[in-house]
């Protein structure tokens, strides 16, 4: 048998990868819309999902108010190193509300959350789905995607814009007093520069990603880990791989809101 060439390898891989693209999309969609039924019809478990708003988002503050402060003092020590003479310096005050509410807030609080909610979850389904215990649930007649994905989902499209309006204020507050600090900007001063382009929009903005990224990363957890095989291996390559997922999602949506909501 002759042995096949560059160009029918390269359909093959191509072959391939189409073929998973479109068993994650269907997957997806299908327990999407699982999950929006059991979300109408309130059948979901109220009490796993306050359980999972206090997970996801009570215990999630400090770390995201790290990254908020830290994502605010870097903005402005680098827009403070930037401006020169001809640039009035209380405009690293709109520099920085801008580049954190419409940016680093949203994007920073979904990727670390990607690590700490994210593969948390996916870890979870995917041990009970190599340990049986999913199957368990099929044989009592209970549903797992009511019982164990609509309350992890749901809680993830409430608590991340909660999050994000507290990594904004967070930044916003830690970029002040950076510029003040480093580059003697009164707060005064930053504060006029941050109001003088201000938009409402922007807070639209800001809290649509949110919504977005809250969604996301929850969804694509547990429909990974729903997917997991192949016992404790199997478990660390899902979350491995779900991680992966998640964090290119949020950067390809991230990419995709300036056209559609800045335009």
């Amino acid at each position: 048998m002759a042995r096949p060439n560059a160009v029918y390898r390269w359909i093959q891989a191509f072959g391939r990868g189409s073929e998973l693209v479109l068993d994650h999309a269907g997957a997806l969609g299908i327990l999407s819309w699982a999950i929006l039924m059991s979300i109408v019809r309130f059948r979901f478990p109220a009490r796993e999902f306050f359980r999972q708003i206090y997970v996801m988002g009570v215990e999630s503050l400090p770390i995201v108010f790290v990254t908020g402060a830290l994502a605010g003092i870097v903005t402005s020590q680098q827009g403070g190193y930037q401006m020169t003479g001809a640039i009035p310096q209380y405009i690293l005050g709109s520099l920085v509300a801008q580049t954190v509410v419409l940016e680093m807030g949203p994007v920073l609080t979904a990727i670390v959350l990607v690590g700490r909610v994210g593969a948390r979850i996916t870890a979870e389904l995917g041990t009970m789905k190599v340990s049986e215990q999913i199957d368990a649930y099929h044989s009592l007649g209970r549903d797992p995607v009511v019982l164990l994905c609509t309350p992890r989902v749901l809680a993830g499209i409430i608590v991340m814009p909660a999050l994000v309006g507290f990594a904004d204020v967070v930044g916003i507050f830690a970029g002040m007093v950076a510029a003040r600090l480093d580059g003697g900007l009164g707060f005064e001063s930053f504060l006029y520069g941050a109001r003088l382009f201000w938009h409402s929009w922007d807070l639209f903005y800001s809290f649509t990603k949110a919504v977005v990224f809250g969604l996301a990363i929850p969804l694509i957890s547990v429909h990974m880990g729903l997917r997991t095989r192949g016992g404790a291996e199997g478990v660390g390559r899902t979350t491995t791989d779900a991680v992966m997922f998640m964090t290119l999602t949020i950067l390809i949506l991230d990419a995709m809101f300036p056209p559609l909501l800045l335009n």
